[in-house]
């Protein structure tokens, strides 16, 4: 499947090093200096995410790339997720005395390694020969939180014995035949996961017209082990919108996040939401944690930007719960500003997918490193030595 290695240029004079070798940026773990590639120098990366996003279209081939890529509508939320977050600018402290800077945070109380989480997204052989498998080995190589798709094309079983250590949590829809969700519940309870992340943001499919006009289907090498039935099938007859529209559950409401928080002992986290009305909800009926997303602009094209509503929603969630946040988070700073609005953590979808096809589980390693070391260095520069310390001072809308 090829290497990141053309799109991570090593930047051959280390400008975050003084005199003494002491690197702020680089941090201290196992997998080698944050940001670098395996077998790399730990010098700083310069990393085009457009460059990667064009390797990945290549191998991969258009439908499955329409099918990654691709929006709601005529796609403008999805470059309006990624402008509204330069809408907000990072407002630093100085004199802050920082001497070194620590990522590590933890999610309903699992330790991870940096608020970066892999967002959970279908049928990754699609991108991959190893697929989830992969993303998840990568993950876990930098003790990084993956969310397992229930539309992944690997099992969850295979994904928990690829890296038994790492920390995961398994995303899930209410299907309409609810004895198939009960049996993914208990089939992720009894295999590690941490967490239901249940979607609710799918009443229907968006107007996917990349999807449509590119003829995605399911190949019929690729099946949906997650949820088994005749999803499948369907898949490879009238592609993942006809799933959606003729399996999930349409008419969900509160009174489901507390029946699926029934169904097992894990947390239940609420993915989808965009109104501070909605997540006050959720947590009424029990939800330990919400994820402000549109899903990736792939619904509504004229729903908010993520980047605009998730202060309003984590200050309507207060302490009751943990807040998350996706949707056009590409570079550091953008991370550090949605934790700043009142984000614990960010979901990182299609990069994800770019890096994992350009170079698997090596290539997601490396994107994960890229985010900590540039993580490291955009905290220093704001003064913050913990993620803890990120806090509303350091953001302010652009003029």
């Amino acid at each position: 499947m090829g290497t990141t290695a053309a799109y991570h240029r090593h930047v051959p004079v280390h400008p975050a090093t003084d005199a003494t070798g002491h690197d702020l940026v680089a941090g201290d773990d196992s997998g080698g200096p944050s940001g670098e590639l395996p077998g790399g120098s730990g010098h700083p990366v310069d990393l085009s995410l457009e460059e990667l996003e064009g390797k990945a279209r290549r191998v991969i081939g258009e439908m499955a790339y329409a099918y990654f890529a691709g929006g709601a509508d005529d796609e403008r939320l999805l470059a309006g997720n990624i402008e509204a977050w330069a809408r907000w600018q990072l407002h630093p402290r100085v004199l802050a005395g920082i001497a070194g800077v620590d990522l590590s945070t933890t999610l309903l109380g699992t330790a991870v390694s940096s608020p970066v989480v892999i967002a959970p997204t279908a049928v990754q052989r699609l991108a991959h020969a190893d697929g989830e498998t992969a993303t998840a080995r990568g993950a876990a190589a930098v003790g990084a939180l993956m969310v397992l798709s229930s539309l992944a094309s690997c099992s969850l079983e295979e994904v928990a014995a690829a890296a038994p250590g790492g920390p995961r949590w398994m995303q899930v829809y209410i299907l309409r035949d609810r004895a198939r969700t009960v049996d993914l519940v208990r089939r992720a309870a009894g295999h590690g996961y941490g967490a239901l992340v249940l979607t609710v943001d799918t009443v229907v499919s968006g107007l996917r017209l990349r999807e449509l006009r590119g003829g995605v289907r399911l190949p019929p090498d690729l099946a949906l082990p997650n949820v088994a039935g005749g999803s499948a099938q369907r898949a490879h007859d009238g592609g993942l919108m006809a799933v959606v529209t003729r399996e999930f559950e349409p008419s969900l409401t509160p009174d489901d996040v507390g029946w699926l928080a029934g169904l097992s002992e894990l947390p239940v986290v609420v993915k989808g939401v965009q109104r501070a009305d909605d997540a006050r909800r959720c947590v009424e009926v029990g939800a330990a944690a919400i994820v402000v997303s549109n899903h990736g602009g792939r619904q509504l094209a004229d729903a908010p930007a993520t980047a605009d509503i998730v202060g309003e929603i984590a200050d309507a969630v207060g302490d009751r719960a943990e807040v998350y946040v996706d949707g056009g988070i590409r570079r550091a700073p953008d991370v550090v500003k949605a934790l700043a609005l009142g984000a614990r953590a960010v979901l990182i979808g299609r990069p994800t997918l770019w890096a994992l096809a350009a170079g698997g589980a090596d290539g997601v390693v490396a994107l994960l490193r890229w985010y900590e070391r540039e993580l490291r260095r955009t905290m220093a520069l704001c003064g913050a030595a913990t993620v803890g310390g990120i806090d509303r001072s350091l953001v302010r809308r652009a003029p």
